[in-house]
């Protein structure tokens, strides 16, 4: 999966400029794909490059010119040649895991301490996505198709940071052990 894909997705709903697309990324999109403004302009510029996407120019006062931008016929094509690829799971890079592999190197308390921190982001992370689950999801029966898709991602991230937390807890309440010996 790439970012494109990502895109196109996102754009196969409705129209977005750059800046609203990134906005929707960074609020409701990131508990299944993070990309920072720089990233989506510059696939954006590729996407219509190959004629997936097209832009239309709207003038604003007092502002930069808007391009808002929608998913072609070629671009729909792409997205349902991608769509009907088999998914690879997921792979892990996990640097925490790495650090608490290595950690013997350092006193244990800077392990205990960057898992704590992880925990804590963890934590933050699982409390957004709540946030969006009750705003955006108050009455799941009355959901269309479109957004239980929406919904079931979510509530893969909200599942993800859950088990993080738990695993964090469990790492710093073994390690905390060895550290009293």
């Amino acid at each position: 999966m790439s970012l494109a894909h990502t895109i196109l997705a996102t754009l196969g709903s409705e129209s977005y400029s750059g800046y609203d697309l990134w906005k929707k990324f960074s609020q409701t999109s990131k508990y299944y794909w993070q990309a920072t403004q720089q990233q989506i302009y510059r696939e954006l510029g590729k996407l219509e490059k190959e004629g997936a996407i097209i832009s239309e120019l709207i003038p604003q006062e007092g502002r930069p010119n808007k391009k808002l931008y929608q998913v072609t016929d070629k671009g729909i094509e792409k997205l349902k040649t991608w769509l009907l690829e088999p998914a690879e799971p997921m792979s892990i890079r996990e640097e925490l895991l790495v650090k608490v592999i290595a950690s013997r190197l350092v006193s244990k308390s800077v392990i205990l301490q960057e898992i704590e921190r992880h925990r804590q982001i963890h934590l933050q992370k699982l409390s957004e996505y709540k946030e969006i689950e009750q705003r955006e999801f108050s009455d799941i029966s009355q959901l269309s198709y479109d957004k239980k898709c929406l919904y079931v991602t979510l509530r893969c991230g909200i599942r993800y940071e859950t088990y993080r937390i738990e695993w964090c807890e469990e790492a710093i309440s073994l390690l905390s052990e060895e550290a009293d010996k």
